[in-house]
């Protein structure tokens, strides 16, 4: 058996969708674990920019069935616009498979989500609007509508008129208008339509692949910070990014997981409110941002930027049993004569190097930084651990010497092809 796990180790945006895409060819199954269309991806493959927000960038490969989890929620709408525009970029793709299990994303949680994060004023959480937390909370409440139920025609409009009329209520508290029943069940039957010859029992399919000894890659979605559980709460997602969600949201047993990759940026960066220790407001993170191309890919919102923070990361490789790092954009730190990474926290006078779990402690703590020679060059062109400067390798050696867990592959581009794998040996355990 060879499962490998790609988490985000930070706060999401770290190129996962590119990783995914590189080792995806290898992969007979890609799986994608958590989330909604809150999420994005951008891969370049071949001169194409390809942009994912629900189906695992693995599908860009033919041999490859890219499955949406049941611990995800599916908006069918923008689901068939991906679909659609990618098989317009690409006329032979991998096979799409979506769980039964899988939450609806419908519009009244749209204006439920914006509706909720205008109550919250000078509070805001920084959501995408996208629906995905009221989604969620259906889910817990246990009056989720689920793919099976949404492409079962004698059941779908039965379940629907329920919900509905609860929504309803919520809405005209807020004092909306209500939605009318039945454009919305037109609409969504015309989706169900579409999408039910992908709708399947995915535990015993993934189970099936993983005990026949294929390599099944589970996806990740935004990152490690923005866990529900163990990110920076309340400034965090509704579902788990972390290592552990893949199990959550699959059916697969923790002891059937033999790998977990963790993406991170050589420098960090996060979208919306919260604490951000390593923050730089400055004309560095300007420069960053702009160079980068820092903004998302769901929002278009321009992301925060700071630098490295190995307090968090090394937090976050416990956090996730992190077999290697992928440290990605290095080619974007090219330039600096001198780059800071935090290594500690002053906290009311005293250095700790943990990070703390209450965001109004880790708001007050301020960075306690390392210098280092930064690199010149253009990085993109490197193919091999030898076409790197020194001082890029002094980076990651320190990276992995301070996190206790070594670099397996390193990006200096977007492109496919602008990948180096350092240890090979980490990647399928």
């Amino acid at each position: 058996m060879s499962t490998l796990v790609i988490v985000g180790a930070q706060w999401g945006d770290e190129a996962k969708g590119k990783l995914v895409d590189v080792l995806g060819g290898q992969s007979q199954m890609v799986v994608r674990y958590a989330g909604g269309n809150n999420a994005g991806h951008t891969v370049i493959a071949e001169g194409k920019e390809y942009k994912f927000h629900l189906i695992p960038a693995g599908i860009l490969h033919p041999g490859t069935i890219a499955v949406l989890g049941s611990g995800m929620v599916v908006c069918p709408k923008g689901l068939l616009e991906e679909l659609d525009r990618t098989l317009e970029q690409k006329s032979e793709l991998g096979t799409l498979l979506i769980s039964s299990a899988a939450h609806i994303v419908f519009p009244y949680h749209r204006m439920l989500d914006a509706l909720e994060e205008e109550a919250r004023g000078q509070n805001k959480i920084g959501t995408t609007s996208r629906g995905i937390g009221p989604a969620y909370q259906d889910k817990v409440a246990r009056i989720g509508i689920r793919a099976g139920e949404l492409v079962d025609e004698a059941r779908f409009p039965i379940r629907l008129k329920e919900v509905l009329d609860v929504k309803n209520r919520l809405l005209e508290m807020f004092g909306k208008e209500p939605i009318a029943f039945e454009p919305l069940l037109a609409e969504y039957q015309a989706y169900a339509a579409r999408l039910k010859p992908f709708v399947k029992d995915i535990e015993p399919i993934v189970q099936e692949a993983v005990y026949s000894g294929k390599k099944v890659l589970f996806e990740g979605a935004q990152g490690t910070f923005l866990d529900l559980d163990s990110g920076t709460y309340p400034y965090v997602t509704s579902s788990h990014p972390v290592a552990g969600g893949a199990c959550l949201g699959t059916g697969v047993g923790p002891r059937d997981i033999h790998s977990v990759l963790g993406v991170c940026k050589s420098y960090t960066t996060r979208v919306g409110s919260g604490p951000f220790p390593t923050e730089l407001t400055d004309e560095v993170g300007d420069h960053i941002r702009t160079i980068g191309k820092e903004f998302g890919t769901t929002t278009g919102r321009g992301r925060r930027i700071g630098w490295l923070d190995l307090v968090a990361l090394k937090h976050s490789c416990r956090l996730n049993s992190l077999s290697g790092l992928v440290v990605t954009r290095l080619d974007i730190l090219s330039g600096f004569k001198k780059i800071q990474v935090c290594v500690g926290y002053e906290l009311d006078g005293a250095r700790i190097e943990y990070l703390p779990g209450d965001v109004d402690t880790l708001s007050r703590v301020k960075p306690i930084y390392r210098e280092f020679d930064g690199w010149e060059g253009d990085l993109r062109s490197a193919r091999a651990e030898s076409d790197l400067p020194q001082e890029t390798l002094d980076y990651l050696k320190f990276m992995a010497e301070y996190t206790g867990v070594p670099v397996a592959i390193v990006s200096v581009g977007p492109d496919r092809a602008e990948t180096i794998v350092l240890q090979e040996n980490l990647i399928w355990g």
